[in-house]
């Protein structure tokens, strides 16, 4: 093959002329953007041509025009009449029965004691000093660790840390108060709302489950309104933080001039696993002390303090699969010990219950450039019968910020892969796994905390929280930010300390 000649003319003569190779002279990304803003302006553009006619047609009225049109709407008072009534109507009927807005006030995230750091030496020798784990065991719990993206910083309960550990009911007690009482303390400091304006109160934890119910020790504590609306979520996985933000968003609409009080968190002490079975072994390498309290308001007064706006919420069950309704499941163990079970058929669940969420949720969130290129894919796969690959569509066009449940290393790898997301999409998750672990449905709040102590929040930005849980379950929750987030001014667990992040997490880290 003759090599090419740098002096050639980019033209050659019209019997051997030959199309441009676009890859090479035009940058792709550039064509993309061009369809996307006109698909996404395509009305305004197409409207345009029609304002100007209208415009112009109105600047040759005279005087002598205007007064015969004002002679004529006289003689039709009748008709003015009715249509003015018939336009009132139709304003109060929508201003009556359009949704009420949601406001996310603010949040608080709980942070440990120092005294409740577990760095991953301490976790191998304590779980060595049980006595009850084999060798096996212990050195499978020690790859799991190396390869979690957990690092030396996470927090567990006293009781677990304990030589020996002492799982008992009142231990667990002890730490829900002082995770739940420590986050909504932090809360109402923040908001400056007193308990007794809180009107609605729903606190999910999955595992933990006694009575009085957790709920009744937030009020009994804070001495909480006799008509308070109170609820309990248990067994509901890691994505029962948003099933809350759900359940508030519905009883907000029916309950005017209300604050709703969400807590999410998991407890520890009493969940424990001291067998040897290696699927239950998993949760002990994962699961983390945390929690956090949401502030919702409905009043339009809040509207100027908050920091969000509620836009969407989708949620997405599999149970009624077999497969999906036991890919996590608490059960005893042959020896008769109690523990979480993770099946391996939890990553495939997973990406199936995403696809079905993102369903749903694309078409209310994806700018139309994106929704027609996605039903051109699809229409010419089913019913055209082309071989083509599935599009995936962009959802870094609807959201500039992602907050994805920090379940575990692979969960994040696989979103960020499926979803086409950076690094620095991806951050606040890897990094809240890495600083605090899997605090279960609290995890989010963590991962959006980590967004604004980076000032990343802008006014207008739109954030998509994202969570999997048991049963099995995806929910998706999409918040409007409704102010630039100042990180001089927050108070959250990254603060003092936020200037030390992003870390490089290696994908082995030996202990």
């Amino acid at each position: 093959m003759a090599e090419s000649n740098p002096s050639a003319p980019l033209i050659q003569p019209s019997s051997s002329r030959k199309l441009p190779d676009f890859k090479q002279s035009v940058k792709l990304k550039y064509v993309k953007l061009g369809y996307h803003y006109l698909i996404t302006h395509g009305m305004y553009l197409f409207l345009s041509p029609l304002v100007v006619i209208v415009a112009a047609q109105l600047s040759t009225f005279s005087p002598q025009d205007l007064h015969d049109l004002w002679a004529h709407l006289k003689f039709n008072l009748i008709s003015v009449i009715l249509c003015s009534t018939l336009l009132v109507f139709l304003l109060t009927l929508y201003f009556l029965t359009r949704p009420r807005p949601v406001y996310l006030v603010n949040f608080a995230c709980y942070k440990p004691d120092d005294s409740r750091k577990c760095t991953r030496q301490i976790f191998m020798e304590r779980s060595g000093l049980t006595g009850t784990f084999t060798e096996g065991s212990l050195e499978f719990q020690r790859k799991i660790l190396e390869r979690s993206g957990l690092g030396e910083s996470t927090y567990l309960p006293e009781a677990v840390l304990r030589v020996p550990p002492n799982p008992c009911m009142a231990e667990a007690r002890k730490e829900a108060e002082t995770v739940m009482f420590g986050a909504i303390d932090q809360l109402f400091e923040k908001t400056a709302v007193k308990p007794k304006d809180i009107g609605i109160l729903i606190v999910n934890c999955s595992l933990f489950n006694p009575t009085p119910s957790l709920s009744a020790m937030i009020i009994n504590h804070y001495k909480l309104r006799g008509n308070i609306i109170s609820f309990n979520l248990g067994g509901m996985g890691c994505s029962a933080g948003l099933i809350s933000i759900d359940l508030a968003k519905d009883l907000l609409q029916v309950h005017p001039n209300s604050y709703a009080l969400v807590i999410s968190m998991e407890n520890i002490t009493l969940n424990w696993y001291f067998g040897n079975d290696k699927s239950m072994l998993l949760s002990n390498c994962l699961f983390r002390m945390g929690g956090a309290a949401i502030l919702l308001s409905n009043k339009r007064s809040d509207r100027w303090r908050s920091k969000y706006q509620l836009v969407h919420t989708v949620r997405t069950n599999k149970g009624a699969d077999d497969k999906c309704f036991s890919c996590v499941t608490q059960r005893e163990d042959s020896a008769g010990k109690i523990g979480v079970s993770l099946s391996k058929d939890l990553m495939g669940v997973a990406g199936d219950a995403l696809k079905t969420n993102i369903t749903t949720l694309g078409p209310l969130v994806l700018p139309m450039s994106e929704q027609l290129l996605f039903f051109a894919t699809l229409v010419a796969k089913k019913f055209l019968k082309m071989k083509v690959k599935p599009y995936i569509p962009d959802f870094k066009l609807a959201f500039e910020h992602f907050c994805i449940h920090a379940g575990g290393r692979a969960v994040l790898d696989e979103l960020e892969k499926n979803l086409q997301l950076s690094d620095w999409h991806m951050e606040p998750s890897r990094m809240t796994l890495f600083r605090f672990g899997n605090t279960s449905s609290s995890s989010l709040w963590y991962e959006l905390a980590y967004t604004e102590g980076k000032g990343r929040v802008k006014r207008g930005d739109r954030t998509w929280q994202i969570a999997f849980g048991s049963g099995f379950k995806c929910n998706s929750a999409v918040w409007k930010a409704l102010r630039t987030i100042n990180p001089a001014k927050e108070k959250n667990p990254w603060m003092d300390e936020i200037d030390q992040f992003p870390v490089d997490v290696p994908k082995v880290a030996t202990i």
